[in-house]
């Protein structure tokens, strides 16, 4: 740097000095707003975080940079690659003839057909990631019900709660996870190992509960309804078979290197993107350029890049709160109330997150804690944490089955249900869900006593 500009540097004066206003106040502003305005969905997302990112950086909270240095590559690396991966897989229709099928192997029974349902999504979940699930399952939801003649609402349901409960079981399942897997460096076995069994219990426990809410609707559904069912062509569904053994033969190296690259120094997104350059060059590698380029052209444009955006403005907004000491003053405060107290930090840690996810939105709420978990390895050292994460995890994501609010997914299901015109009210659904959530936590609560202290 030359004098002049290390002169310029040093006699500069920042937006904060300027106002009178200290930079903790400005940054604890910024972030309070945008989760005021995020919570009254009025703006979009997206827009909501780049602007108050712009702010943090605007307003000298952080410089370029700092905010630069905050948006965490692997994860936008992993959800693009995955995006990509999915979106081309599902041109060939391997999805809705797993879905046609599972309904025809249970001979098209209405309450075989909501489990196996269920379960198809809560394994599809922690495979993709939930919000890409429910986008494939729905659409094979509607046409079922429709030919058993039957409402939607306990299908939707329990595929909203199985979508969060499934992408609770892996690194890539729901975004809370790739978030806390990417910054505590948490492999994918790491994942599968200490949340899929608690996972698997709260899928049984939730299958369970919704088919004895739905049992005596489920069994005036007249044989003739499910004839039509039988009647369905599942190989038919399949457009593309050549795209579906190179798309399944890439999802197998993906999830290899998932599980065997955290030994090498491999990320998951780099796995992810590697995998979505390899399934384009194999599905597309063969067309003229001019009509490569336009299909590919169409395949980014189903990478969901609202949500790209949007965590790429949180990471910036958490960067700066985090650069002026607010989430290390919180973990202080919250390290206080337990008396330094880790599987009472982990509880508390677990019940906030569980209780908050269902109101607001998981996603901005565990980037927000995640450098708060970070700060208190001064108190319990940085090997004895890990309980903290899989706390975090656990509530953020059975926490997200609270409300339609809770995560993505939920919202992305309530959509189809209203184009269907046959809506999930807020209240209908946060009357069933919401317990059920409060008894999935109790026995995650147990889970994470039993297994970590």
């Amino acid at each position: 740097m030359s004098e002049q500009a290390a002169s310029h540097g040093a006699t500069a004066i920042s937006v904060p000095d300027m106002l009178g206003v200290e930079p903790l106040w400005i940054a604890t502003g910024i972030l309070v707003l945008v989760y005021a305005v995020l919570i009254t969905e009025k703006v979009n997302r997206a827009v909501l975080a780049m602007l108050g990112a712009s702010l943090m950086v605007l307003f000298g909270i952080i410089n370029q940079a700092q905010a630069v240095a905050g948006v965490d590559a692997n994860t936008l690396a992993l959800l693009i690659g995955m995006m990509v991966i999915v979106a081309i897989t599902s041109r060939c229709g391997l999805f809705q003839f797993v879905a046609i099928k599972a309904a025809k192997t249970v001979k098209a029974d209405p309450t075989g057909i909501l489990i196996m349902l269920t379960v198809i999504t809560a394994i599809f979940s922690a495979l993709l990631d939930n919000v890409t699930t429910v986008l494939l399952i729905a659409p094979i939801t509607l046409l079922i019900t429709e030919a058993l003649e039957t409402k939607v609402f306990p299908f939707f349901v329990a595929e909203i709660l199985a979508s969060n409960v499934g992408g609770t079981a892996t690194l890539i399942g729901d975004p809370p996870n790739i978030i806390i897997g990417s910054a505590a460096g948490l492999s994918f076995n790491d994942f599968l190992s200490n949340l899929a069994p608690i996972a698997a219990v709260c899928l049984v426990v939730l299958t369970s509960i919704i088919y004895l809410m739905n049992r005596k609707e489920l069994r005036r559904i007249p044989k003739s309804a499910s004839e039509r069912i039988m009647g369905f062509d599942a190989s038919g569904a399949i457009r593309d078979r050549v795209l579906m053994y190179k798309s399944l033969f890439v999802l197998a190296l993906v999830l290899a290197g998932f599980t065997m690259g955290h030994a090498y120094g491999i990320q998951p997104g780099t796995s992810a993107l590697a995998g979505a350059a390899l399934l384009m060059l194999l599905a597309y590698g063969h067309q003229k350029p001019d009509a490569q380029s336009e299909t590919l052209h169409h395949v980014f444009g189903e990478v969901e890049w609202v949500t790209i955006f949007f965590f790429g403005g949180l990471f910036v907004i958490v960067a700066g709160v985090e650069h002026v000491g607010l989430l290390e003053m919180f973990a202080e405060a919250v390290l206080d109330f337990t008396e330094g107290d880790l599987m009472w930090t982990a509880f508390l840690i677990f019940w906030a997150s569980g209780i908050l996810s269902a109101i607001l939105d998981n996603i901005p709420f565990v980037a927000t804690m995640i450098p708060m978990i970070e700060s208190t390895a001064h108190t319990f050292g940085p090997d004895k944490i890990e309980p903290l994460w899989w706390s975090l995890a656990l509530g953020a994501c059975l926490g997200g089955n609270g409300t339609l609010l809770g995560a993505s997914a939920n919202l992305t299901v309530a959509a189809f249900a209203e184009k269907a015109k046959q809506p999930i009210g807020f209240i209908a659904f946060t009357k069933v869900a919401f317990p059920i959530m409060i008894l999935t936590l109790i026995i995650a609560n147990l889970y994470i006593w039993l297994r970590y202290f």
